[in-house]
């Protein structure tokens, strides 16, 4: 089942989406909105199943689906909780920062509690006042949780993700070794994220959602050209169970909970740092990595952060090239007034 928010107030209109994205029925019948269906999840989950199959068949009233109409999946959220799943990310990042490595970090997942209460549409500029600040795009998946309880398991954690999206997770570079010196974690440097236009259940990504992990390739463009083409499942040391254990060891987690696995990364065939796409390597999902890697192979960066004016393009797509989630597709540009 494939879930959307159509733009529409504060939390959106909900919508069930067809498998290939091209078609949508309004579900207000079921739940007004997807934060009001995951608080029902019991009664509503079997009724928007139904909606959905009906849409699959050609059934009902439907209208065409526009990624552009669409908010992200929750506009707004109770929680937003990204891990650094991939340590293999975390490690060139920390070593960019000229910050040791500890080993409790292949043990026990990072997690930072994002900003929830404005999210960008997936279509949305990305906000930039300062080029100074060392934008980045940071490609990534991310789970939708029904209610979590304090000290859950990893199997109980598994089977209360709801829904699967992906997520440019945007980071301010240049603000976060001021904001970790001060030793209280990031803030102003963890602007709105944004979400894929659509979210999905892990029983529609059939084989592909194994063990707690998306085993899908993560196509992020940059400026049209491909940049990366990472695999989500594979050097994911820790599975999105573990991810939403973690986060929920010392509380509760609400219906509603984001729970993000960090900037998606892999090691390149020999076991090293990645390498870019057009030197036969799986590119990157974030500028940090390639950056990383510039100054380890040539002595210093040469990929600049973002600027006005650079488009993100963030999709993951079936066997049969058939976009899955639809896009995150986004320009840089200065912020509203």
């Amino acid at each position: 089942m494939k879930l959307a928010s159509l733009k529409s107030g504060r939390d959106g209109r909900l919508v069930v989406v067809s498998s290939d994205l091209a078609w949508c029925a309004d579900a207000s019948a079921v739940a007004p909105t997807l934060q009001r269906a995951l608080d029902t999840w019991t009664e509503s989950e079997a009724r928007l199943g139904a909606l959905f199959a009906a849409l699959e068949r050609g059934e009902g009233a439907k209208e065409p689906f526009s990624e552009e109409a669409c908010a992200s999946p929750l506009p707004r959220a109770f929680q937003w909780a990204d891990g650094s799943a991939y340590v293999n990310h975390v490690a060139l990042v920390r070593k960019a920062r000229k910050a040791e490595m500890p080993e409790s970090f292949w043990t026990d997942p990072l997690m930072y509690q994002g900003g929830s209460d404005v999210f960008l549409a997936p279509r949305d500029a990305i906000p930039l006042a300062d080029e100074s600040w060392g934008c980045d795009l940071e490609g990534e998946v991310a789970v939708i949780t029904g209610d979590v309880r304090q000290g859950a398991s990893r199997e109980e954690a598994l089977a209360a993700i709801r829904l699967v999206m992906l997520v440019n997770d945007v980071s301010l570079r240049n603000l976060i070794p001021n904001e970790l010196a001060k030793g209280f974690g990031f803030f102003q440097s963890k602007p709105s994220s944004a979400f894929s236009p659509v979210a999905v259940t892990p029983d529609a990504l059939g084989a592909a959602w194994k063990d707690g992990k998306l085993h899908r390739v993560l196509d992020v463009s940059l400026n049209g050209a491909p940049f990366g083409k990472a695999n989500a499942g594979v050097d994911m040391t820790f599975d999105f169970g573990t991810l939403v254990a973690h986060a929920a060891k010392t509380r509760d987690l609400a219906a509603g909970s984001i729970v993000g696995s960090g900037t998606v990364s892999n090691r390149d065939a020999d076991g090293g740092p990645g390498r870019p796409i057009d030197a036969g390597g799986l590119g990157y999902s974030c500028i940090a990595e390639v950056r990383t890697v510039e100054t380890l192979v040539s002595g210093g960066p040469k990929t600049p952060f973002l600027r006005k004016g650079d488009r993100v393009r963030i999709e993951m797509r079936d066997d049969s090239g058939r976009s899955i989630f639809g896009a995150i597709d986004q320009v840089v540009a200065a912020p509203a007034r």
